[in-house]
């Protein structure tokens, strides 16, 4: 079903989620640590960072690149050889990501906020082929739009495709 079809997308409870962002755990270290409630299809990890991903997407294989020391600003908390190795990583799995899509366009942005969701991280963004012009950019991105509906299985199977493409990488 094309991302701009009725039913493409289901909304998500986003005073739910700034609550939960604003005053629970940084979720990346509660993922990256384990904690139960804060699962995510994991990637990538090479010791340093770690991919994996969104829980919320809203594009098919949106996928989160972090540090996995906690780091809340990219310029100020990463020195230039630790953004370039970020960035190499972020380059890396976005080619995976887009090797199993086969997007038009990859969006590769930082985002996150020191009021919540702190955790430096990458966004990697596939638009899929044919999303209509003023559906694009950050509106693909927004979830005020909804999220793609996925079950745990549909999440499983796109994260074993993208391994096997990082691996083969």
């Amino acid at each position: 079903m094309p991302l701009d079809e009725p039913g493409a997308r289901v909304p998500l409870d986003l005073a739910a989620y700034e609550r939960r962002v604003r005053s629970g755990p940084c979720f990346i270290c509660a993922f990256l640590d384990g904690e139960p409630g804060y699962e995510h299809e994991l990637l990538y990890d090479d010791g340093a960072h770690a991919a994996f991903l969104s829980r919320y997407p809203t594009l098919p294989g949106y996928t989160l690149v972090v540090p996995r020391e906690h780091v809340e600003d990219v310029i100020r908390d990463l020195t230039p050889e630790a953004y370039l190795r970020l960035q190499a990583v972020v380059h890396k799995v976005a080619r995976a990501v887009g090797e199993v899509l086969q997007p038009e366009r990859t969006y590769v942005l930082s985002l996150g906020s020191m009021q919540g969701n702190a955790h430096v991280h990458w966004h990697v963004a596939p638009l899929p082929p044919g999303v209509p012009y003023e559906r694009q950019q950050y509106h693909a991105l927004m979830a005020e739009h909804g999220v793609l509906p996925q079950t745990p299985q549909q999440r499983t199977d796109l994260a074993t495709r993208i391994r096997a493409a990082l691996a083969a990488g």
